[in-house]
C-alpha cells in the first residue's frame, strides 16, 4: 500500500495505509504503531503521499563559519554529490548543486540540494550527512555553533566599554 500522511484541522497523521474499510482508515507508523483514523478526518483534509512518486529530492542545510573558504566547502560538497552512486546525476535538466542560502547570525548557510529513488532518501539523507561531516572536517572547514558575549555590570573594564546614555 501507501505511505501518507493525513493533515488536517486536528494534527497530522501519517504511516503506511494497511486496510481501507467504509468508515476508517488503519495505519502503521514506521515504528510500527497501529493508528486508526475515522475516514471523517480524511475527507476533505489534504494528504500527503510519500511514495507515489519515483523520485524525491531532498535538501541539507550546512553551515560553515564566516571565516572559511566558501568555494572549497562548495567543491567538497559538490564532490560528495558527484561520488554518490544513489545521487542522481540529472533529472528533466536539474543536476545536484550546492548553493549558498543565507548569511545567518554565526554562518554561511549552504543547501547541498539532489535528487533519488524514493526507496534510497532516507538512506541517502543518513549517509550523505556523515559523508558531509567527516568531508568538511579534513578540509578544514569548520560548522560553526552559537556563541553570545556576555557583559557584566560592575566590572570596570566593562563599564567603559558600554554605551553612555542620556544625562
Amino acid at each position: 500500500m501507501s505511505a501518507i500522511t493525513f493533515r488536517s484541522a486536528a494534527g497530522g497523521l501519517g504511516g503506511t495505509v494497511t486496510a481501507l474499510g467504509l468508515f476508517g482508515t488503519e495505519l502503521a507508523t514506521p515504528d510500527n504503531v497501529y493508528i486508526f483514523v475515522p475516514n471523517s478526518k480524511i475527507w476533505g483534509a489534504d494528504i500527503w503521499n510519500y511514495s507515489r512518486n519515483a523520485l524525491r529530492r531532498q535538501d541539507i542545510k550546512v553551515s560553515i563559519s564566516y571565516g572559511d573558504d566558501i568555494n572549497k566547502a562548495m567543491d567538497i560538497l559538490s564532490g560528495i554529490l558527484a561520488g554518490e552512486a544513489r545521487v542522481m546525476k540529472d533529472v528533466e535538466g536539474k543536476k545536484p548543486e550546492v548553493m549558498a542560502s543565507a548569511m545567518a547570525d554565526f554562518s554561511i548557510d549552504l543547501i547541498v540540494r539532489f535528487w533519488s529513488r524514493r526507496e534510497d532518501y532516507w538512506g541517502l539523507k543518513w549517509t550523505l550527512t556523515k559523508q558531509i561531516k567527516e568531508a568538511l572536517d579534513a578540509g578544514g572547514i569548520t560548522i560553526p555553533f552559537p556563541t553570545r558575549t556576555i557583559l557584566m555590570a560592575g566590572n570596570d573594564d566593562t563599564q567603559k566599554s558600554l554605551p553612555k546614555t542620556g544625562t
